[in-house]
């Protein structure tokens, strides 16, 4: 073969094998769902946030909802959850430092929460609504990126404690209130910005935290304020790069909460040492790990032997988050399904006027909005329960129950809407992984939900006026709609008998939970989105899967409020 005749025949092989990959033209494919307004498209929020008092926070929640929703920020969003940080021991020259390494897009996306003061901003500028519009703001954020949230609610739930110790605070409040975010490994004096965390859980205990045997001894006297070395470890420390964490260790007078700093006030490190980052299923660009005290020191909040009241009021605010993050993540999900049903073509119609697919995708929507009106109220007793004894009761009763049942139903509904996408909802390069792999942490973190529903049952114990504070929310929804008269009927008869009420307390709580969301519904929501909730939720053949609204139901307008344009 001459050489003319090799080259011809190699280009034209070149050729057929370059119009070999070019076999189709991508159509059909649904957009990217980016550079859109997390708030302004999401009117379930707008709404609750007006109701519950934050409507005066409607534009700084409309600037962050757009921020969120940019394509930049959302791609910053998911290189943090693709590069997780990696734990340095030691440095080159066999020093120990303790360090976790974060890719660049983990501080910017904390720069960005913490620039909108979400760890501290109802403390460090109080309001009335200060709760609620940091909860609107909470929401949003969760949809983007969630693993941020861990230290910034720890940071959010420390403060009344912290207030406990005037020494401690007059150092570190101001830190704490700035929103000046300062990734750097320095002691607090050198510092912009600080966050906080926690460590309570131990290999042996887990929520019994009881069975801890981590211990702290008194330098000298000993009692509030004072300094103690403490000996032991954490199963789960959070964040262990921030600069300090709220420890329960036992002191000679039982189970105490002890301030830890990272770095001690003569500019050396504490003898805090981390063994290992946790390798979690989800919450991929957030640190959590394992450390030992090797003889740390750390300063006691509160009385000895009254660690688990002083931490539990931190984790009463991060309870709150809790339900919080489960509603933003489960907004995230049906956005993207409802996104997807309105551009996605199949048996040559949208996926949207398929009757069946409307009903999916509406059921999705009314569980959203239900969960959001269930948090943001919750987020309105915060606001009101050091002035108001009724939503101080209110708020005891319905932390852990509102925890319980938005965490619980978020994750079903997670993977409604990946299935919704279908194949496109399973692949990590979309969103709907991670929010898919991140959802079940918020009912587990802060307490499970056996715990959640012990807690209702020990509040319902301890103060009778919590069950009163209760039904007085729901009172002014009565008379609106008949599936919701008879299911708060209902729910007073699971009272009237207390018998086996452990046993039964998932039971009660559920029903209390969907009562006080159709309340709600009727009271705030349109009549279409209320109409479902009660014929669906409360007076229908309810547990099934997602997709089941009976007839009657105006599956399309619910529909159409939900979608995010």
């Amino acid at each position: 073969m001459t050489a003319a005749k090799y080259n011809g025949r190699n280009a034209m092989t070149a050729q057929t094998a370059l119009t070999a990959f070019q076999t189709h033209e991508v159509f059909n494919q649904t957009p990217a769902l980016e550079d859109y307004n997390l708030f302004t498209t999401d009117r379930a929020l707008m709404d609750a946030a007006e109701s519950n008092g934050a409507g005066w926070a409607k534009d700084r929640l409309s600037a962050y909802g757009a921020k969120l929703g940019s394509a930049e920020v959302i791609e910053q969003g998911r290189l943090a959850h693709k590069f997780p940080p990696q734990l340095k021991l030691f440095d080159r020259f066999g020093h120990r430092v303790d360090e976790v390494e974060f890719h660049p897009a983990w501080h910017n996306i904390m720069s960005l929460i913490i620039g909108e003061g979400l760890h501290s901003a109802p403390w460090a500028e109080p309001k009335p609504g200060a709760h609620v519009a940091r909860a609107a703001a909470y929401i949003m954020h969760a949809q983007i990126e969630p693993g941020s949230q861990c230290p910034t609610t720890m940071t959010y739930g420390c403060v009344p404690a912290i207030k406990r110790d005037a020494a401690i605070a007059e150092i570190w409040l101001p830190k704490i209130y700035s929103r000046q975010y300062d990734g750097r490994n320095k002691p607090i004096a050198e510092k912009t910005g600080t966050l906080i965390g926690m460590g309570m859980t131990e290999k042996q205990g887990g929520s019994d935290v009881r069975a801890n045997t981590t211990k702290a001894v008194p330098v000298g006297a000993g009692g509030p304020g004072a300094e103690y070395i403490i000996t032991g470890h954490k199963w789960f420390f959070s964040c262990p790069q921030i600069d300090a964490h709220l420890v329960l260790a036992h002191s000679p007078n039982g189970l105490s909460c002890f301030f830890v700093p990272r770095w001690l006030p003569d500019g050396s490190k504490n003898a805090i040492h981390i063994q290992r980052l946790k390798d979690k299923v989800g919450n991929r660009s957030n640190a959590s790990s394992e450390v030992e005290f090797h003889g740390a020191h750390g300063w006691l909040l509160g009385e000895e032997g009254r660690g688990v009241p002083t931490i539990i009021e931190m984790g009463t605010y991060t309870r709150l988050d809790c339900a919080l993050g489960s509603a933003g993540l489960l907004r995230g999900a049906v956005a993207q399904a409802l996104h997807h049903v309105y551009h996605r073509r199949a048996f040559q119609r949208h996926l949207i006027d398929q009757p069946l697919m409307t009903n999916v995708v509406a059921d999705l929507a009314i569980e959203s909005e239900a969960a959001t009106a269930l948090a943001m109220r919750l987020a309105r007793a915060f606001d009101r329960a050091g002035d108001d004894a009724q939503e101080a009761a209110f708020r005891r009763l319905c932390t852990p129950a509102v925890k319980y049942w938005v965490c619980k139903r978020a994750p079903n509904a997670v993977v409604e809407a990946m299935e919704v996408l279908g194949g496109n909802g399973y692949v990590d390069e979309g969103p709907l992984g991670m929010l898919y792999k991140e959802i079940p942490l918020n009912s587990i973190w802060e307490g499970s939900g056996n715990v959640m529903c012990l807690d209702v049952l020990r509040a319902l114990q301890k103060s009778p006026d919590v069950l009163e504070a209760f039904f007085a929310e729901l009172a002014p929804a009565l008379g609106s709609d008949r599936r919701l008269d008879v299911a708060i009927g209902n729910l007073k008869d699971e009272f009237a008998d207390l018998s086996e009420i452990e046993h039964r307390a998932r039971h009660v709580v559920e029903k209390m939970m969907t009562a006080l969301q159709g309340a709600l519904l009727v009271r705030h929501a349109p009549a279409a989105v209320s109409d479902a909730f009660c014929a669906s939720r409360l007076g229908g053949d309810w547990g099934r899967a997602f997709g089941t609204l009976p007839k009657g139901i105006d599956t399309r307008a619910i529909a159409d409020r939900a979608r995010p344009v």
